[in-house]
């Protein structure tokens, strides 16, 4: 079995903050971590999304020309990506040429089986603009929750999908004006309503699905399906290329998600000829397709999208299983650009390294409910888990053994009871955290992380080797402790890579050993008398003290804002 993963698309105007982070690329990056860990192949796809008036505006106001600021934009959020130990195998951008050609290719496809017509609408105008503003571009009031600040295409409060007709008090985004007109305009519709039915059963093919998921898809259904325009009277985006069509470009929401392929074809044609990037996407394939997505992005995923590739009759990959997370919030209330509140990727990954953010993010990932940052809580958990738990038991262990018999794994002594008890414990630990990431569970997954962290310390304890006057003794328990470090180093690479090179490299691993541990009985004594190690700096430096830490989180409050600023929104 293959692993295909995509991550939601980030799009191009401005750093992401954390919240878009564990809503969609962090999981999806562990996840495929732990895959290519347990030695499968997987193939990890992203993409900036480029187009859309966002983009333009924001190239405007940056003073660039819209090609310049996306390929501008695209290399900071790469970069800062590697920062953040993201291993995507390609980070595409949906302005390619392979988008391109995809877009319209399924654009045809649609036309062909009558699931396009053709709509001479009336669509907003902005004469204080001088402009056609797209749907996302005016805001008011949404009819169905009350949401003041909806946008005209979908109401990120409710998650309904709208009509900027439907906008009470509408006005533009832009510029604020209510000076608005309707001008009749012509556009593509793709015709959802004919295809409710096969959507549905295709989610109802899906019972391991997350409820968070399905409840959503349901809802839509419910509502029942509307036929929805896939073209923009915008210059920036995939032109749509046809006769009469000459001044359309394709609804970025059209095009983004067929970037997911188009990155893949791109991935490709990096190697010409050593790559097949169909074999991932077309025909009777060996893969199994995950998305991860935020879940203002899951209607798209479970309908928009795959009426597209339905539609297409093609056998196009439709996604095997979708993991939504719901919102990461900042002191209760958003993460906010305009209003320079909350973390972004940038500020986050200056001030600590990007293992404490990942190992938080996922411990407390949003997946049943929204989840709330605070600073006392990330520094908590930092210095609970990582430096308390995880860091502690390499120290001490490596520590010991260098002032004890030096810098080398020590020989002499034989397992017992002791020995035994931490053999179970770790296969207990071992297999509820392969069960839970298998079914793509991460914040018990990382209970369980915890939990075989915790069973060197408890081995530590229970054995207290400075105690212990028998030299054969304290180098059984010893030489078993450092071959526990190098399992935690392999199993928890998929949260903390970062520090777990560090010791893999400090135990100066050979690439046989940095493999997935068997039974523990076995992997304990994998590590042979004799060899050297380092002992290094710490893996996680506590975040201040006792003395220091109040303060410290004061500062960072004052820094990113905190309870004062709580619940406002941008």
């Amino acid at each position: 079995m293959r692993y295909l993963i995509t991550s939601a698309l980030p799009y191009i105007n401005g750093v992401k903050h954390l919240g878009n982070l564990v809503g969609s690329m962090l999981p999806a990056d562990v996840y495929a971590r732990y895959l290519r860990g347990r030695g499968h192949e997987v193939l990890y796809i992203c993409a900036t999304d480029e187009h859309g008036t966002p983009a333009e505006l924001a190239a405007a106001e940056a003073g660039l020309d819209v090609a310049e600021y996306c390929a501008r934009e695209h290399q900071i959020q790469r970069d800062l990506g590697e920062r953040f130990g993201l291993s995507w195998d390609h980070f595409g951008r949906s302005s390619s040429p392979q988008n391109a050609e995809l877009t319209r290719h399924f654009a045809g496809r649609l036309r062909d089986h009558g699931l396009l017509e053709e709509v001479v609408t009336e669509q907003v105008y902005s004469l204080d603009d001088g402009r056609f503003l797209p749907d996302r571009y005016i805001i008011g009031t949404c009819p169905y929750c009350g949401y003041e600040r909806a946008r005209g295409d979908q109401c990120e409060n409710c998650t309904r999908l709208l009509e900027p007709a439907l906008l009470i008090n509408a006005r533009s985004a832009i510029s604020g004006s209510t000076n608005l007109e309707r001008r009749s305009t012509k556009h593509l519709y793709i015709r959802q309503s004919q295809m409710a039915e096969r959507v549905r059963e295709w989610i109802d093919s899906h019972d391991d699905w997350p409820v968070l998921v399905t409840s959503i898809a349901h809802n839509w259904l419910n509502v029942g399906l509307e036929d929805r325009s896939i073209t923009r009277d915008l210059k920036w985006g995939v032109a749509v290329g046809w006769p009469g069509w000459e001044d359309k470009v394709f609804y970025v929401w059209f095009d983004a998600p067929i970037e997911y392929i188009g990155a893949t074809n791109e991935w490709a044609d990096l190697a010409p000829g050593e790559r097949d990037w169909r074999g991932w996407w077309y025909g009777d394939t060996d893969v199994r397709y995950m998305q991860f997505m935020g879940k203002d992005n899951i209607p798209f995923h479970t309908i928009n999208f795959p009426v597209t590739i339905i539609g297409a009759q093609e056998p196009w990959k439709l996604v095997d299983y979708i993991k939504g997370f719901n919102y990461l919030t900042y002191y209760g209330g958003k993460f906010s650009t305009s209003q320079q509140r909350g973390i972004f990727m940038d500020a986050a990954i200056d001030l600590l390294p990007a293992d404490y953010w990942r190992y938080y993010l996922m411990a407390n990932a949003p997946e049943s409910d929204d989840t709330e940052f605070t600073w006392e809580s990330f520094a908590f958990n930092v210095n609970k888990d990582l430096a308390g738990i995880f860091g502690n038991f390499v120290a001490r262990t490596l520590k010991f053994t260098q002032r004890r018999f030096g810098d080398v794994v020590p020989e002499g002594g034989v397992p017992g009871p002791e020995e035994a008890q931490l053999a179970r414990d770790v296969d207990e630990a071992m297999s509820t955290y392969v069960s839970e990431m298998d079914a793509v569970r991460f914040r018990p997954a990382a209970f369980a992380l915890r939990s075989l962290w915790t069973a060197g310390n408890q081995y530590l304890d229970r054995t207290a080797p400075w105690n212990e006057a028998d030299d054969q003794r304290v180098a059984c328990v010893l030489r078993t402790a450092i071959n526990l470090a190098r399992i935690d180093a392999v199993v928890a690479h998929a949260f903390v890579p970062f520090a777990c090179e560090r010791l893999a490299r400090d135990l100066a691993l050979r690439a046989d050993e940095w493999r997935w541990p068997g039974a523990a009985t076995d992997e304990l004594q994998v590590l042979e008398p004799g060899r050297a190690f380092t002992v290094g700096e710490a893996l996680f430096p506590r975040i201040g003290d006792r003395s220091t830490l109040n303060a410290w989180v004061a500062e960072m409050e004052a820094r990113f804002g905190g309870r004062e600023t709580a619940g406002v929104a941008g």
